[in-house]
């Protein structure tokens, strides 16, 4: 076979998100984009603010020599420190420019940083359900995945965490708010984390690292907060993007952030700014990392989120739907009413609704469904819901 056997075996259970997505596009040509309702991909629909549209015009009628010329691998210093002032109110601790890097999106923030830290063997936890690819993410550095469930209502099973830990657990990385299921950690439990960090270290003579997932931090409903994770635990790092906050998936600008006081902090910066080069990714697109640099305190339009969430979780209810009211992102995770949701999923494409099942995030029994569509798509689709449970239940 011409291709690599791993690759082979990725590709056969890769991403359901995308595989949804793809066969979302085949039924959008046979019955027309408006009459197919598609929550599968977790792309905003809503355009990035003004502010996005002034600070580009302003970038692109730079025409100062060599504007457009090789940087440092870790970005623009000017960028750096932007972010770094945001995230030191946001964090409460002093963080320079020199504590962070600019990266390929949240995506290349984790690649760099399991490039940087892992060796043949080392085992990364993953709290189900997470995004899928971070366990590729995983095997493409040498790691292991050690899958831990959260608890009924998705928040830390400290219990379960414990029991996973072993002197070859090299980090743990959390998505909060998570996708898929808006769950947002609390201080208590954020701080209940870095103690059991903390003396697993101590216990195996080792750093475990808390790497924090974080693109979903502006996206917040109800009054409620995403507690700061930099006082809770010092051997973490903080990777995020502007794909959600400020609509810009396609633009794939991100960054990662070290806790100011992480051990070692001189050569983990050094590796993290070399891995940026060697994985290919070099530097973070010199044109966004200009322009984000004057977006850092332009807020999400959290708002329509959470209206399409009450419109969302209403359809569900009416329906017959058992689900967690999602405090944050712009997924909802319900239970499915028969075990397979792979089959459950199936039913709700013959009333031209796309879900993902819950399985391509290590929680089977549950679908995904993406509010980040207009109002009018999904109380089009109640119907659909209605329709899909009454004969799920017999």
């Amino acid at each position: 076979m011409a291709i690599a056997e791993k690759i082979r075996q990725f590709s056969e259970k890769s991403s359901w998100i995308r595989k949804m997505f793809e066969e979302g596009t085949i039924m959008k040509q046979q019955y027309g984009a408006d009459n197919v309702y598609d929550f599968s991909l977790g792309n905003p629909d809503l355009p990035p603010p003004a502010a996005f549209g002034e600070a580009l015009l302003r970038v692109c009628q730079n025409e100062q020599p060599g504007v457009h010329g090789y940087m440092a691998n870790s970005g623009y210093p000017f960028v750096r420190d932007a972010i770094a002032k945001r995230l030191s109110r946001e964090q409460g601790v002093a963080i320079s420019g020199n504590d962070l890097l600019m990266t390929c999106g949240a995506a290349g923030a984790i690649n760099i940083t399991l490039k940087s830290i892992l060796n043949p063997g080392d085992e990364v936890i993953l709290l189900a359900p997470y995004f899928v690819e971070y366990d590729f993410y995983i095997n493409n550095h040498g790691g292991v995945s050690r899958v831990v469930d959260t608890d009924a209502e998705f928040g830390l099973d400290f219990a379960a965490i414990e029991r996973a830990i072993s002197a070859k657990t090299k980090a743990i990385i959390v998505n909060s708010p998570n996708n898929p299921t808006g769950q947002i950690y609390s201080a208590d439990e954020l701080k209940r984390l870095g103690e059991l960090l903390t003396a697993a270290g101590k216990k195996y003579g080792s750093v475990i690292y808390l790497i924090s997932d974080e693109p979903y931090r502006g996206i917040i409903f109800d009054g409620q907060t995403c507690p700061a994770l930099f006082p809770a635990y010092r051997q973490s790092i903080i990777v995020s993007s502007h794909s959600k906050d400020l609509s810009l998936p396609g633009e794939r600008i991100g960054f990662a952030v070290v806790h100011p006081d992480i051990d070692d902090k001189a050569s983990l910066l050094a590796a993290l700014t070399l891995c940026n080069r060697i994985l290919g990714f070099v530097n973070a697109p010199a044109l966004m990392q200009r322009v984000i640099a004057e977006l850092q305190d332009v807020p999400a339009n959290a708002e329509v989120y959470a209206r399409r969430r009450d419109v969302f979780c209403q359809v569900l209810s009416d329906a017959g739907f058992q689900f967690q009211r999602p405090k944050g992102a712009f997924y909802l995770f319900p239970k499915t009413p028969i075990e397979d949701d792979v089959r459950f999923c199936r039913m709700l494409q013959e009333e031209r609704i796309l879900a993902v099942p819950g399985r391509g995030f290590g929680r089977a029994g549950h679908i995904r469904l993406a509010f980040c569509v207009s109002e009018k798509v999904i109380a089009a689709a109640a119907g659909g819901f209605k329709k899909v449970m009454e004969r799920a239940r017999g």
